[in-house]
């Protein structure tokens, strides 16, 4: 797999411990806990790799973007977060901004 096959699969493991870490509820549930230790260390795993040929400004904003992106629609579709005008407009900002930084890298 490539930097970027890592980077994009750094974002979906963070988008899975940002999740878990909710679903622990304070780190009392044990399982959901567990989960977000192994996705935050598959996570940074990742990264790690896909920074030995990315630029560490361009890795860190894609992956801390993805993460977000996938974060808030995991919470729109599952945690009954609100699906706002406003906040889906940003969320495509987010996203345009994402394949910008991809483009002139």
């Amino acid at each position: 797999m490539g930097p970027w096959g890592f980077l994009v699969l750094a974002g979906v493991f963070e988008v899975g411990f940002a999740s878990c870490l909710k679903l622990s509820e304070g780190f009392t549930r044990h399982w959901a806990t567990a989960a977000f230790i192994a996705l935050g260390a598959a996570s940074f795993y990742c990264l790690t790799k896909a920074m030995a040929h990315i630029p560490v400004g361009t890795a860190y904003a894609i992956w801390t973007g993805i993460g977000a992106l996938g974060t808030a629609l995991v919470g729109v579709c599952f945690f009954n977060d609100p699906a706002t005008l406003a906040r889906m407009s940003f969320l495509t900002l987010l996203v345009v901004s994402l394949v910008g930084l991809k483009l002139v890298s």
